[in-house]
């Protein structure tokens, strides 16, 4: 079922991340910052409609740069980079919420994996026909908590940094 405008969508061929950027705003005492990394892989299996696909998409912690090398290190201490090198979302089900003719608002069911911790979590995203492809983008807020990330206070120095940030990321996907 769904709507007439997911509908448009039709079947969905497998398909993998061609371009992709990762980014997240951080507030801390003395500003905001943002990290960012184009560094993005992915692959999303062929489905006969939206509502069937699967997929994951992963970027790798030590590409996030935030415009600041010590910023920077202290960000891949307290993810423990090492230890735990991606960011990773692994979509079990997607749900479209409506939209209009060329693009159709989903809902985006999945498993978080960050710094060694699993969080299920439901993302609203945009998915739009992108030159044969699918172009996908996801805005959400996150609690650093949650993936149990520390180290928040000496990320600045002796500046704090909020535990919540707002993760935006846009996907390129194309036919394999």
């Amino acid at each position: 079922g769904g709507s007439p405008a997911a509908a448009q969508l039709g079947p969905v061929p497998a398909s993998k991340v061609v371009a992709g950027r990762l980014s997240f705003d951080g507030h801390a005492t003395v500003g905001n910052f943002t990290g960012a990394t184009t560094e993005v892989t992915g692959e999303m299996s062929g489905g006969a409609t939206l509502e069937d696909v699967r997929g994951w998409v992963e970027a790798p912690v030590r590409t996030l740069d935030t415009g600041n090398e010590k910023r920077d290190r202290d960000l891949n201490k307290s993810m423990e980079s090492d230890k735990y090198p991606a960011i990773r979302f692994e979509l079990t089900g997607v749900t479209p919420t409506g939209g209009t003719p060329d693009s159709t608002r989903v809902t985006l069911a999945g498993r978080m994996l960050i710094h060694g911790e699993t969080r299920e979590m439901t993302l609203p995203a945009l998915v739009r026909p992108d030159g044969g492809g699918l172009a996908l983008q996801t805005d959400f807020p996150l609690n650093l908590k949650d993936f149990k990330i520390g180290g928040l206070s000496k990320m600045l120095g002796m500046l704090k940094m909020s535990e919540e940030i707002e993760v935006h990321v846009e996907l390129t996907f194309m036919p394999q």
